[in-house]
């Protein structure tokens, strides 16, 4: 891939999309119920409803942040909780084994770092080729770190 086609980004699109569609629904769905409880549940038990179908949803967007964004300086790495900005340089080698839930990314520092966002669940063979694809990236711009 060459340095006119980036910025690219890689996430479970189709994982995304569930999950997104699914936060939709249980808010809905917990608000519905909320106000067709019987009359003698109080006002804290609808709220309380409510804000379980919130919580539920959170719980699922969080669960569809993953994502892989390579640019001209680096990667970004979005994983369920956390961001992390790497520079080319701190990325050593790009594994993707059979069997493994999503990429790793071995670092200069010598620890690895989940990517999240390229994983087999949505597609082996789009996978493997965005792992391919990323391993080019991280000879290539990797090459200039000296």
């Amino acid at each position: 891939m060459s340095v006119s086609a980036l910025p690219v980004t890689w996430a479970p699109r189709r994982n995304r999309a569930v999950l997104l569609a699914l936060c939709g629904v249980m808010v809905v769905l917990f608000t519905v119920l909320a106000f067709a409880l019987p009359d003698n549940w109080q006002l804290r038990d609808r709220v309380m409803m409510v804000l379980s179908g919130l919580l539920f949803a959170a719980v699922g967007l969080m669960l569809a942040r993953p994502k892989v964004v390579a640019d001209a300086d680096g990667l970004t790495v979005v994983n369920f909780v956390r961001r992390r900005r790497l520079a080319w340089a701190e990325v050593v080698r790009v594994n993707l084994k059979h069997g493994d839930p999503w990429v790793m990314l071995d670092l200069a520092d010598g620890t690895a770092l989940a990517a999240v966002g390229i994983q087999p669940a949505g597609g082996r063979e789009q996978a493997v080729a965005a792992a391919r694809t990323l391993r080019d990236l991280v000879e290539e711009r990797g090459a200039s770190r000296g």
